[in-house]
């Protein structure tokens, strides 16, 4: 059997071949199973145009899958909610049922759900496959709805190619992009967002929380309708013309997709669909996740397969989505979920603790994915650092094209909390970023919306704490406010000038977005104060938190400035512990870092290539709310080093100022 080639690229796996080639070839027989008569996967996961409900040239149609029911029946505001004969669903094949009905029978904006009946039970459901959910705002009470405008929304665009190389993301959420105290909607964040992203320089859009969710504090992790955009943001047609109106701006737009598992309600959720715990999840002990208050899908399961592949081909076919930040992918590779794993060497990847029916899904998916979209983008949300997540799939990989680089995040979150100042160590920093698998991409971050939540705190936060209330206002600042933003800025700086993927943020935390993430629930009184935005804080230019966030235009501008940024290969040139100072090379660029809070240094020697070097981006420059201490028109001149004390290299003699990085380009 010929090696595959994750395998020839990393030694320490061929002892565990056997278990790689044996997911590699359990995939390609799954597909092969599933694809039956079909040419490919995109063929196959099709089941969004068959279930559900559809207006036909002749009629309605619905159709579920529901094997245990013994009878279905349709209930809505169109019978006053009471099964009647005549929306009573007939049993096809398979555990299908369907019903037709005449057009004046249903009509646009309608609500209805299923009435299921089964040996020793009966209840309302709302539709698996439904793709539109509201829900009543005087009774809280969820139900689908017909959605039949007379007009639907047509995209302008009908192809986009996104352009990201690198891929700099900007994550957000819909409902607090308001800088008010409410629920925003896709049209606000369309008019008010949308443009200060397309300023800020990111080029892909990554939306939390599209799927529809009982629970708005949930973050939109606990999905009840896996192919109903939350209508509380607005209608389909609010979020097709803002996805339609990003790629007209040039961005592409991706969507956190929810797989790993599913809210525990019956009535809204899939929890108890046809009477059964087993539909779509486990049976018995492996059923309900133990950390999360969830269901845990059955990946095994051929039915599971076809509707979590189909959900994936609908968000990009009928909303045109770029792609997909697949969620808690950890939980789904191993049996314990990765709950109290320590991952310390390959054996961990490989101990019979992992779902092999889940990665299964997870490769499979890649593939549909990129069979729809061959420009798709997938990142995989996985902290354990199983090899060969984002490796291609036909060299035994799982197909993702990035993973996030978890580690980066909890990384400065330690330095931060537990090193003195005087105890960072600059050339440990570099090596904490850099430290990843040379064959697969990785998204780095310094913190997303994880680190922004109640219980957490941002870097911003962190650093500045209670100060940032009374003295971000220029000219009345203190020593902690200073700190805390020259860290801020050279942490983003570092973070994103390594990158060998992606770099992503958080909405609002380029800027420094004060204070947490809190959804309105019952432990504070159902309130709305920290689940927004304060966009007026970074558009007042007496604010330090304007400098912060222009300083952060501007990188994001530099490293959009090289194409193929990422690709760069990253030539450490320097890195003396005493003195806290380290830097690298990328291209024709130099990044200098002085993590000394206490030390400026004048001519300070680093060994670099030979020319004229001019900086591009300095942190303490006063526009960047810095002291301005260098002045960045000087043009810097390498000597000779009359030692030779690296062949090729002369002595690049720079004015370091404490707590600052500099970015210089040979001219």
């Amino acid at each position: 059997m010929k090696k595959l080639a994750l395998i020839q690229s990393d030694p320490w796996l061929e002892p565990y071949a056997d278990a790689i080639n044996g997911r590699y070839h359990y995939a390609l027989a799954t597909e092969k199973a599933l694809i039956g008569n079909n040419k490919n996967l995109s063929e196959f996961a099709t089941g969004y145009l068959y279930f559900g409900l559809h207006k036909t040239d002749k009629d309605w149609v619905f159709r579920e899958w529901a094997p245990n029911a013994t009878a279905i029946y349709l209930i809505g505001d169109f019978n006053a909610w009471k099964k009647t004969e005549k929306y009573r669903l007939k049993p096809i094949e398979n555990g299908n049922w369907e019903i037709r009905l005449s057009h004046n029978s249903l009509k646009h904006g309608q609500l209805y759900k299923l009435w299921l009946e089964w040996d020793g039970g009966a209840g309302e459901r709302i539709p698996a496959w439904c793709q539109r959910v509201v829900q009543d705002e005087q009774t809280k009470i969820f139900a689908a709805q017909v959605w039949d405008p007379e007009k639907p929304y047509s995209f302008k665009i009908k192809k986009f190619k996104p352009n990201v190389s690198p891929l700099l993301i900007y994550e957000c959420h819909i409902g607090m992009s308001s800088n008010e105290e409410k629920v925003s909607t896709y049209d606000e964040f369309r008019r008010n967002v949308l443009p200060r992203i397309v300023k800020a320089g990111y080029n892909c859009i990554q939306i939390m929380a599209i799927q529809e969710h009982p629970y708005y504090g949930s973050f939109g992790y606990h999905v009840s309708s896996f192919f109903a955009a939350s209508s509380r943001f607005g209608t389909p047609d609010d979020l097709k013309r803002l996805i339609d109106e990003a790629h007209d701006k040039g961005l592409a737009v991706i969507m956190d997709l929810v797989h790993s598992h599913a809210v525990k309600n019956q009535v809204e959720g899939l929890g108890l669909f046809d009477g059964t715990p087993y539909q779509y999840f486990h049976d018995g002990g492996r059923r309900e996740h133990p950390a999360w208050d969830s269901l845990c899908f059955n990946y095994g399961k051929h039915e599971v397969l076809h509707f979590l592949l189909s959900n994936c081909k609908y968000w990009l076919e009928e909303y045109k989505f770029d792609g997909f930040r697949f969620d808690g992918v950890t939980s789904m590779l191993y049996r314990s979920h990765g709950l109290g794993e320590d991952f310390n060497g390959y054996g961990s990847y490989y101990n019979l603790n992992q779902d092999g029916d889940a990665i299964c899904y997870l490769t499979l998916a890649n593939k549909l994915i990129h069979e729809v979209n061959k420009n798709a983008i997938t990142i995989a949300e996985e902290m354990s650092g199983m090899p060969g997540l984002a490796y291609p799939i036909k060299g035994g990989g799982m197909g993702f094209d990035y993973r996030l680089a978890m580690g980066i995040p909890d990384f400065w979150i330690k330095y931060i909390k537990e090193v003195k100042d005087e105890d960072w160590k600059a050339g440990h920093i570099l090596w904490e970023l850099t430290n990843r698998r040379a064959d697969e991409k990785t998204i780095s971050y310094a913190e997303s919306h994880d680190q922004a939540l109640v219980g957490d705190k941002t870097i911003i936060f962190r650093l500045i704490d209670s100060e940032m209330y009374w003295h971000m206002q220029h000219g009345d600042n203190t020593y902690m406010v200073d700190r805390g933003m020259a860290l801020h800025k050279m942490i983003r700086l570092i973070t994103a000038s390594t990158i060998n993927g992606g770099y992503l943020n958080f909405m609002g935390n380029e800027f420094g977005h004060p204070e947490w993430i809190d959804f309105p629930r019952e432990g504070n009184g159902w309130s709305y104060k920290y689940a927004k935005r304060q966009w007026e804080l970074v558009d007042n230019e007496n604010f330090y938190y304007h400098d912060l966030g222009h300083f952060d235009e501007c990188m994001i501008k530099l490293i959009k400035s090289v194409k193929k940024f990422n690709e760069l290969p990253i030539w450490q040139l320097w890195d003396n512990e005493g003195d806290q100072v380290v830097a690298f090379q990328r291209g024709d660029m130099v990044f200098v870092f002085n993590w000394n809070g206490q030390k400026s240094f004048t001519d300070y020697g680093i060994l670099a290539q030979p020319g004229a070097y001019k900086t591009i981006l300095n942190t303490d420059a006063k526009e960047f709310a810095g002291f301005g201490l260098a002045d960045d028109t000087v043009t810097h001149f390498t000597l000779p080093d009359p030692a030779n004390t690296a062949p090729g290299k002369e002595w690049l003699k720079l004015y370091l100022p404490a707590r600052s990085a500099i970015v210089l380009k040979r001219q």
